[in-house]
This record gives C-alpha cells, structure tokens and sequence, in this order.
C-alpha cells in the first residue's frame, strides 16, 4: 500500500504584482505539521522595469521563511531590520503579536534584467507563543548545517532531524530539509522523520512504489515513520513536516490565529493603521475584503 495520503499541485495565484504557485493551505490539507502556508515564487524573469514591490503589511501568530534559489530581496520591518535576501539564506521573520514588513526588489537591481525564484513559507506558532514579541532572524548560507550522504546532498534550512540542527529559532519541533540528487538515489528517512511530513518536489522528479511524481507537487505522507521513495538523477526536493497542534489555526489573508477574537483585532488594527509603521516607507498593502470558504 503507498504511504502517499494526498498530492497537491501548485495553483496559480496572484499577490499583487507577481504570481505564484500556492501549495498550502489546501481544501483538502490546510496544514502540515506547523507548516500553514507555501507559496513557490518563479522562476521568474523580470526586465528592466519589472520589479517586486510588495508594500508594508501585517502578520501575526506565525514565524516567516524566505529560501531564495535565484534573485534577491529587500526586507525591512517595525523591528528597524532592513536586509537583502539572498540565494541560500533563510530569513526568518517571527511575527508573535504583530509586525509589518515590506519585500521589494534592491534598489541597485531596479533598472536591470533580473530572475526570482524561491519558497515563501509561514510556520504557525504555539498557542502559548502566539502573542509573543516579534523578532528577526538572518542565516547566511554557510550557517546552514549542509553534508552529504549516499549521494545525496542534504541541507537543514530549519529545525532539528537527522542528528543535526538549523540555528533558525523554531518555536516547536519541525523540519525543513533540502535534498539534491545528481544519480538517481533511493532514500530511506522514516527512522528519523516525526509528526505529519511532507515533500515537494522542485525539479526532476520521485519515483514511489512504481509511480513517477513530476515537479511542482507536494506529496503528503500517511505516516512519516514509512518515508522512503527514489530520486531521479538531478533531483531537488523539500521535506517537511513536525508536531501538529492540538487546536485548530484560523487564517485570513496575513493572520493566524488560534481564536477569530485575535484575527478581528488585528483587522481593526490595521484598518485604523494602528500597527508599527516601517521608517521611510508610507505606502501599505489595504485589507482585503472578507473571502468566502474554499470549496
């Protein structure tokens, strides 16, 4: 029997002035382990006049991942943080009971032809946690903890699996693995892997119990301790997954949340422009209009 419970594919969205391919949440998976939200950014090619201009905007209840593979980012928030993201770094942003960030394109990148292509991931934090301060976190790529084993060249972007652990300041047990084959290579995780897990795959491409998965996929495991499948040669996937929650997380457009009191709070203060303003920057992103379920 395949331990694969549920495939996602990638659905096109649009963020304003950029698309990209949302993965979760999902109508029929709205969470994987704290993992509530992935958006796969490009690959894009932007010209000379294309930029990413994504205004100030709020968030609360969850920690913030951006993993670039090509391009850069400008990040500033309330905190008074104000760094370029580039391939290979993990920017973490923690939100607790509030902050606002921009994301845009450098301004030294503004008037020349340039590619984006990375991972925009939210990680929902404990109930207990939810409120905390906000706070920032930037990790160069060599901070990373990467090895290689079996072929496989393995790199621990956050969390705590395989006897290694990301200095990425997670706030419950989870994992975000990066995996990268250049033959094709089976592997064998689930002694090691816990709670709810799941796997992207970028490029190339798996192979499952005689099955072939293609690329901009996301395959939802029935039991993380059964994880094992093949890579093709000139594969990259992600692995993710840890601890669920016992309570559930409600979510509107920025906000997670353990309870709609939160969530409404937050609207009003953003309606009222009550949250922290980032220094330098008066544009921000409007409220959304309430959105009916997905079906």
């Amino acid at each position: 029997m395949s331990n694969i419970n549920l495939i996602i594919e990638e659905r096109p969205h649009n963020i304003g002035n950029f698309m990209v391919g949302r993965l979760l949440p999902f109508r029929g998976k709205r969470m994987v382990g704290p993992f509530i939200f992935i958006d796969h950014m490009g690959p894009a090619q932007m010209n000379d006049h294309q930029n990413i201009d994504v205004a100030p905007h709020p968030h609360i209840g969850l920690s913030t991942l951006t993993f670039l593979f090509e391009g850069n980012m400008m990040h500033k928030d309330t905190l008074g943080t104000s760094v370029e993201i580039k391939p290979g770094q993990v920017n973490w942003m923690t939100a607790g009971k509030g902050i606002v960030h921009s994301e845009r394109t450098p301004e030294y990148l503004r008037h020349s032809e340039k590619m984006l292509h990375g991972l925009q991931i939210w990680i929902a934090l404990p109930k207990d946690l939810e409120q905390m301060e906000p706070s920032f976190f930037h990790a160069d790529e060599e901070e990373i903890p990467a090895w290689e084993e079996e072929g496989i060249a393995y790199k621990l972007i956050a969390g705590t699996v395989l006897g290694h652990t990301s200095p990425v300041p997670v706030y419950s047990p989870l994992y975000l693995l990066e995996l990268k084959s250049t033959g094709q290579q089976t592997v064998k995780l689930g002694d090691h892997l816990f709670g709810e897990s799941a796997l992207y795959i970028l490029e190339g491409g798996i192979e499952s119990e005689g099955a072939v998965f293609e690329p901009k996929r996301i395959l939802v495991a029935k039991d993380s301790t059964l994880c094992e499948f093949t890579m093709l040669a000139n594969t990259t996937i992600y692995i993710f997954g840890g601890e669920p929650f016992p309570e559930e997380r409600l979510i509107f457009w920025n906000f997670v949340a353990t309870s709609r009191e939160l969530i409404e709070d937050a609207k009003t203060k953003w309606l009222e422009q009550t949250f922290p303003k980032i220094e330098g920057e008066t544009d921000f992103v409007p409220l959304p209009p309430p959105v009916l379920p997905q079906k």
